[in-house]
């Protein structure tokens, strides 16, 4: 029988039975949660002297999380971003607690009250036209390595799909068309949650991903590595740094920017929204659940900003009369 005051067996029902049997969450969503707690444990252990596997509920008091919380700002170097998320699984961990051990409910409050800082938000970052075909022009199409990286570039800004996203496309996941003037390709990603979406793809990224899948069974992974193994997110991530350091040598802008492969998803975003597409299409075309998420883009396009100002910018009219020609004024004002 499990006893209610240790905080271990909390510990794993929260992971197990409520991450992923209630919740669903993405692996990426669980692994973060699960190093939050692999963080915080040893610190408030450390802090009451008890071994972790002894620590009770109340041991790991409001207090502590707060000592825990500016440990990863000022010894960590975390930012306001990163110390934001620990607490939200902090007091996620609290909030599943209380529901179901109701003698722990005022300490579940105490732990919900730590508020959350406010963290400005940062601009988006994304490429311009030219910066993007710059690098999409960087890998060499006559290796087979080149090829593959430019599919999964051109795939990337196509899709404006996320690494994770990316990595885990299969052959079975295409849906390419015979005859593109009569037919529509798509693939379907599996995003955040796991929830399903389709994506259209370009004829160009048909081709692409064409001579990718050819002869591969419909259970393979679509992006590979040397080895034949699945390519990681972390391999994604280096193989547009990489390209990006390539392109950036014949355009200076592109240096400038931070390029990652989400970089090439708020491009997709930008210059969809630039050809006229209307939000709620790019927000299920970015797997986004609320629409408030995509409205940044609309927010941070500069461009239709100044498109905007210089529609309705009131025309000058006839020049006044300056001040010192208004030789009626003061009579004028004697009359009022």
């Amino acid at each position: 029988m499990m006893d209610s005051g240790l905080l271990g067996p909390w510990v794993r029902r929260f992971l197990l039975e409520y991450l992923v049997g209630e919740r669903n969450l993405a692996r990426n969503t669980q692994q973060s949660y699960r190093d939050t707690l692999r963080f915080l444990l040893p610190f408030a252990a450390r802090c009451v002297r008890k071994p972790v596997d002894r620590l009770g509920i109340e041991d790991l008091s409001a207090d502590h999380v707060r000592a825990f919380l500016r440990d990863l700002e000022e010894q960590r170097k975390c930012g306001v971003a990163t110390r934001n998320q620990r607490l939200a699984a902090i007091r996620s961990l609290a909030h599943f607690i209380g529901r179901h051990s109701p003698e722990h409910v005022l300490w579940c409050g105490a732990i919900r009250t730590i508020p959350f800082k406010k963290a400005p938000r940062p601009l988006v970052s994304y490429l311009d036209k030219k910066e993007m075909e710059a690098i999409l022009a960087a890998p060499d199409v006559h290796t087979a390595q080149g090829r593959r990286d430019h599919a999964v570039l051109l795939f990337l800004y196509n899709v404006g799909a996320r690494a994770d996203e990316a990595a885990h496309v299969l052959i079975a996941d295409l849906q390419l068309a015979h005859t593109p003037s009569r037919d529509s390709s798509s693939v379907l990603i599996r995003g955040k949650g796991n929830k399903l979406r389709r994506c259209p793809l370009w004829d160009r990224t048909v081709s692409e991903l064409t001579s990718l899948a050819t002869g591969r069974g419909s259970e393979e992974h679509v992006f590979v590595n040397r080895r034949g193994q699945p390519l990681t997110r972390f391999g994604i991530h280096t193989l547009v740094e990489r390209h990006a350091a390539k392109a950036a040598v014949g355009m200076p802008s592109v240096a400038e920017k931070r390029v990652s492969p989400h970089t090439i998803r708020h491009t997709t975003a930008m210059h969809l929204l630039r050809a006229g597409v209307d939000i709620n299409t790019i927000r299920a075309w970015l797997g986004h659940t609320s629409l408030s998420t995509t409205n940044v883009y609309a927010e941070a396009d500069l461009e239709m900003k100044a498109k905007a100002l210089a529609s309705c910018e009131i025309e000058a009219g006839p020049p006044h009369k300056p001040w010192r020609e208004s030789v009626g004024l003061m009579e004028f004002l004697r009359t009022l």
